[in-house]
């Protein structure tokens, strides 16, 4: 049957979809791609030269590529008999191969689910609407909740957006729905589960050596869901101008796979099916041997297969008929059904659509022996168009033109042979170069006579030259002529063996310079000593162009990754549905993640959309940490804003983040400051109103003051005006008492006045009588003058005191 197969021939689409899902039809496939990718008789294997061309790129990327070019190359008629050098290869392709590829897989990435379906979208507009009613009517919320204990907002205010940019940034950066949650922690269990970290830097290094990559999702049973990957020079893949194979009808891979592994696989295969296999002479027909060592080498034992995915479209018919009850009830009909325009009438109507699927097959190579066609039974199809199928495989190719393959490493490998030939002609130069040497004049030297008696001897000479450097010699023969080997020794030059080992150094230098350029993998990328003139900012930026030269292979491998992702994150309900992968599936990403997750497979309701968020690289981290450490030092935000910052791995969104923190800070800063401000004339104001009431009360207190010393002044007047009083009373009684014993003595005095009055009366009266008498009796007797004066007895003396009776 296989005979009958035009070659590259493949069969119609536009057959029944019972024809479609025919043994028959599925082997018309698989025998249209092996003619047109393993069939050897027209000359033309794309299998095996893709193969051979892979092959050889990871030789290369090795640094154990063939050297039999380079013994060609040197060799004369073939001839390498003269020729003693070390032919390995110059590993100088790996360096750069490890830097790119180590330096993309060390690029960490978060998966982000994104629920796009009409209930998350719903449900993600109603919180943002209850935002942005909670930012208008905050003052009213806080009134609320002030004056009635109410918290009536939707938001806590710690969480309450300011502005309207602060609300986009809070919902891309703070809000996620809980079954985006379990989404992401589902892809991750499963990525995990697959050790997917490994297959990654498989799949870089098959992006950097090869320029394409691919991996394959699979989904059992007894194992879920299978990430797996694929070596591209195990492809076979329609033809397509995409690079990354979104328009392919079919796709596969060729496996060498053990009789065993067959039968596990296909266990309705007998013993005698297994027998006539491995009778079939696989590996001379087609051409194709994995070794590449030994292309006579044949294990009955192993079985090549093409495990190919074909996709078509397959008709879905409805007979709609209308019930005697108005209802309307809905048969399935094949695509054959079909009644005639005349029976169809306002009670039966026929609804029908076209949707692609997907058919799954396996064929033994160079054999008429199908393994397997049938219709996938979990295809993955994306809920915002259910009519449209994913393939199983995911390939990208991002240096793809008109089905060429470009890859970094194919770039380079002829300057990596021109570095090969130049390092074997400098073993060649280098075998070739011997050292200087001395020329001896032995007749010079026998004309000088060292003056002992002995002449001068080659053997003296040469010993005395290469310690010291000197040389005895002679102008003149001792005939007395001129000698002209007066310098007996002289050194020769070996030749110009040191201008070609520069030469060659140079070329050398040149093409591993050619290298750099073509890869774009500078100085400065590829740990070489930079330039002793270059600025640090420059070695910075020719660090960031070598980025920018490899960031295609960089986008490649985050495309593969999101396909992948896409693809586990529409098989998860597959997982669920089956109880065998589901109880394990529980314990790994948890109980209430898993109900989530049940109830979006239940209700059918969420659709996701898948996105890598990568971790900075070094030169997107120093620019954030730049204008971190730069508005940290304006104190533009606090030190808890960068740490924040810091945890943010898409810049972008971190430096929108850094603004809005500014002007918060800002915000917050004048905030602080017009209430410092304020405070501060609070502050005045109680100064000034406390100054007030202080001098206030300093004069409530000087009044308090002088109103009691006033009144102590009063108490103490009147005191000594009592006293005075009391005083004025004993003095006026005392002056009343001198008074009185004055007046009594004036009294008495007078009293004794008048007695001395009285008595002076009486004694002058008696004197003037007794002088009366005496002159009477001096007329009388006629006697001479006589003296009345007192002879001293009437003069007062000292001692009489007077002072008691002055005034007071």
């Amino acid at each position: 049957m296989a005979d009958s197969i035009s070659k590259n021939l493949f069969p119609s689409q536009v057959v029944g979809d019972l024809e479609k899902a025919s043994i028959e039809y599925g082997l018309k496939i698989g025998k249209a791609i092996e003619s047109e990718w393993l069939d050897t008789e027209s000359g033309a294997n794309r299998f095996k030269s893709n193969e051979t061309s892979y092959h050889r790129l990871r030789l290369y990327a090795r640094g154990e590529q063939s050297i039999q070019k380079y013994k060609d190359e040197l060799s004369i008629n073939g001839d390498l008999s003269y020729l003693n050098l070390d032919w390995k290869p110059v590993p100088i392709i790996p360096k750069f191969v490890d830097i790119v590829v180590n330096g993309i897989s060390e690029r960490t990435f978060d998966i982000k689910a994104y629920s796009q379906d009409p209930y998350g979208v719903e449900k993600r507009t109603k919180y943002m609407e209850n935002i942005l009613i909670d930012m208008r009517t905050k003052e009213l919320d806080a009134f609320v909740q002030e004056s009635f204990g109410i918290d009536i907002s939707n938001v806590s205010k710690e969480e309450l957006p300011e502005s309207k940019e602060e609300l986009e940034l809070h919902m891309q950066l703070t809000y996620k729905q809980a079954v985006e949650m379990a989404e992401e922690q589902a892809i991750n269990t499963i990525l995990n589960t697959n050790k997917y970290d490994l297959t990654r830097k498989r799949v870089n290094y098959d992006l950097t050596v090869l320029g394409i990559a691919a991996v394959k999702n699979t989904f059992s049973k007894s194992e879920g869901v299978k990430v797996e990957y694929v070596d591209p020079a195990s492809l076979v893949y329609s033809y397509t101008e995409s690079p990354y194979f979104d328009d392919v009808y079919y796709v596969g891979e060729v496996k060498v796979i053990p009789i065993n592994e067959l039968k596990k696989e296909f266990p309705y295969l007998s013993t005698e099916d297994l027998e006539e296999i491995m009778q079939q002479p696989h590996g001379k027909k087609n051409g194709y041997n994995r070794t590449h060592l030994n292309d006579n080498y044949t294990d009955r034992n192993q079985i090549e297969v093409l495990y190919f995915n074909y996709k078509t479209y397959m008709n879905e018919v409805y007979k709609v008929k209308t019930t005697a009850t108005g209802a309307s009830k809905v048969i399935i009909k094949d695509d054959t059904f079909n009644p005639p325009a005349e029976i169809l009438d306002e009670n039966f109507e026929k609804v029908s659509r076209s949707i692609e699927v997907l058919y799954e097959g396996a064929l033994i190579i160079g054999t008429d022996k199908l393994l397997k066609w049938d219709m996938a039974k979990n295809m993955m199809r994306p809920k915002s168009d259910n009519t449209k199928v994913k393939m199983n495989y995911s390939i990208v190719a991002p240096r793809m033109y008109n089905g060429k393959i470009e890859s970094l490493v194919s770039r380079i490998t002829g300057f990596a042979d021109m570095i090969q030939l130049t390092h074997l002609k400098l073993q060649q130069v280098l075998s070739r170069m011997i050292p200087d040497g001395v020329y001896l004049d032995a007749d010079g030297i026998a004309e000088v006579d060292l003056g002992n008696g002995t002449n001068y001897n080659p053997q003296e000479a040469l010993n005395m030259f290469f310690q010291t450097g000197s040389i005895i010699g002679r102008s003149l023969t001792s005939d007395g002529d001129m000698n002209p080997g007066k310098v007996p020794i002289q050194e020769i030059a070996s030749g110009n063996g040191g201008a070609k080992m520069q030469s060659l150094i140079q070329t050398y230098n040149y093409y591993l310079q050619m290298i750099r350029d073509v890869t774009g993998l500078n100085e400065s990328r590829d740990g070489s000593t930079p330039s002793k003139d270059a600025l640090v900012g420059v070695q910075k930026l020719a660090a960031a162009n070598s980025n920018t030269a490899t960031r295609h292979i960089l986008q490649s491998s985050v495309f593969l990754t999101s396909e992948l992702a896409e693809c586990v994150s529409l098989r998860v309900s597959d997982i669920i549905e089956y109880s065998p992968t589901k109880d394990a599936f529980i314990q790994s990403i948890g109980v209430h993640n898993v109900a989530t997750l049940e109830e979006m497979s239940n209700l059918h309701i969420h659709d996701f959309g898948i996105f890598i968020e990568l971790t900075p690289d070094d030169e997107e981290k120093q620019i954030l940490e730049n204008n971190i450490q730069a508005a940290v030092a304006q104190k533009g935000i606090d030190i808890e804003d960068a740490i924040d910052l810091r945890e943010i791995k898409n810049i972008k969104l971190a430096n929108q983040l850094l603004k809005i923190r500014r002007k918060k800070k800002q915000q917050r800063d004048q905030q602080i400051s017009q209430q410092n401000i304020q405070a501060q004339a609070q502050a005045n104001a109680q100064a000034q109103q406390v100054a007030a009431q202080a001098e206030v009360q300093k004069q409530q207190s000087l009044i308090q003051i002088n109103s009691e010393l006033e009144k102590l002044k009063g108490q103490i007047e009147q005191q000594k005006m009592q006293q005075e009083v009391a005083a004025k009373k004993e003095l006026m009684q005392l002056e009343f008492q001198m008074n009185m014993q004055l007046k009594q003595m004036e009294v008495e005095a007078q009293k004794v006045k008048e007695t001395s009055k009285e008595d002076r009366k009486d004694n002058r009266t008696k004197i003037q009588a007794s002088q009366q008498s005496e002159l009477i009796n001096q007329r009388e007797t006629k006697a001479g003058p006589k003296n009345f004066e007192s002879s001293g007895n009437d003069v007062m003396q000292g001692g009489f005191n007077l002072g008691s009776f002055e005034p007071r």
